[in-house]
């Protein structure tokens, strides 16, 4: 038999992967099961309420927004009814720059603040760490010319991932934590603060 803390590591994981399964399959009602109702998203393109995440990502999905979630390895610190998890992934979107149909993916972790409330693990706020990307032309025999000035005013770690965003109408957030740098700093210090039952303070 699972001592309480195995159960609890596993029902995180499952939580986690049922996250890039059901939002990427489209699966909306299982989708709202994975957070709690006070759940935050914070991404590249949208910042707020869970429920609105959830709201706009179907309304994209349906416009033919196209964008992917793959998971690797996971960590996860414990303390009590609270946690603190990391999941190595990448994102991948595709949509048409500059007239040439594009795939651009960033690799990266997730960084999430999680709460078990009368029973059940849920998710309290999703923040994204972005450490580096890409796009290539899904043809590869065409050319694509990005506007340099543009591209170079992006951050660093999600910069062709936000130049594809911008291109196709999103308004993305300029200062997302990265591999380095305070952003990321002040989200481990946040991170560590849950961990000792502090009150959540989002960047």
């Amino acid at each position: 038999m699972l001592d309480a803390e195995r159960q609890d590591r596993l029902a995180i994981r499952d939580l986690l992967e049922n996250w890039a399964i059901w939002r990427d399959a489209g699966e909306w009602e299982r989708f709202h099961t994975v957070w709690h109702e006070d759940g935050w998203m914070s991404a590249t393109w949208f910042q707020g309420p869970a429920a609105e995440f959830i709201r706009v990502s179907h309304e994209g999905w349906n416009k033919g927004v196209s964008i992917l979630h793959f998971l690797g390895g996971i960590s996860i610190d414990l303390a009590g009814a609270r946690a603190i998890a990391q999941t190595k992934m990448t994102i991948s979107q595709r949509a048409t720059v500059h007239d040439v149909p594009c795939d651009v993916v960033c690799t990266g972790r997730f960084y999430d603040f999680l709460e078990k409330r009368d029973g059940r693990w849920g998710m309290v706020w999703r923040q994204p760490i972005y450490e580096k990307d890409r796009i290539d032309p899904i043809d590869p025999a065409a050319s694509l010319r990005l506007d340099a000035d543009k591209l170079r005013a992006l951050p660093e770690g999600y910069r062709h991932l936000a130049y594809i965003q911008e291109e196709i109408g999103y308004r993305v957030k300029r200062d997302m934590p990265g591999l380095k740098g305070r952003e990321v700093e002040a989200l481990y210090a946040r991170g560590r603060a849950w961990l000792r039952g502090e009150p959540l303070v989002r960047g």
